[in-house]
């Protein structure tokens, strides 16, 4: 199976925040905003897989920055790292200023899809092949944060997370 590139899976959506969508601060309700990132997300990882793709976890999530009504929102996802049937999807919230039109990072999240036949059956799926500085930093980090979620999850025996104890040893 042909390695593909992060940039074969991005995925931009782009929205304005209306009244509906927003809390009593005026502010995007999170929960739209983690609907938007994960149909962005799924976008991704089908464009990579060219597969029917599950969500599987919510891995992470930071609201760092609250998003006004009427701001123009982009959501920018792409796999990050392809594992054996599974994805992680990096993906970064950009808030438009309204007057200067100048980009500031909002939010990031990340979201691990599974690429599934028609009965449901995960499915194998191409490797990734980073180019970017950045996209082989989220490449190699996405083992570690896969080794750390199978060892709490009591999936994996912490001795054998090599790429967690390669961060203590030295």
């Amino acid at each position: 199976m042909e390695a593909k590139l992060p940039s074969e899976s991005r995925t931009t959506l782009t929205d304005l925040v209306l009244p509906s969508e927003t809390n009593p601060l005026n502010n995007l309700f999170g929960g739209e905003l983690l609907a938007r990132m994960d149909r962005a997300a799924s976008i991704a990882a089908r464009r990579h897989s060219r597969r029917i793709v599950v969500t599987a976890s919510v891995n992470h999530v930071a609201f760092n920055k609250a998003i006004p009504l009427g701001s123009v929102v982009t959501v920018e996802a792409a796999v990050s790292r392809a594992f054996k049937s599974s994805m992680e999807i990096f993906i970064d919230v950009w808030v438009e200023d309204r007057e200067s039109g100048r980009r500031s990072k909002a939010n990031e999240a990340i979201y691990t899809f599974v690429a599934v036949d028609e009965t449901g059956t995960p499915i194998q799926i191409p490797p990734l092949e980073p180019e970017t500085d950045l996209e082989k930093e989220r490449f190699e980090a996405a083992l570690r944060r896969k080794q750390l979620s199978l060892v709490l999850a009591g999936k994996m025996k912490p001795d054998e997370a090599t790429e967690l104890k390669a961060l203590f040893e030295n």
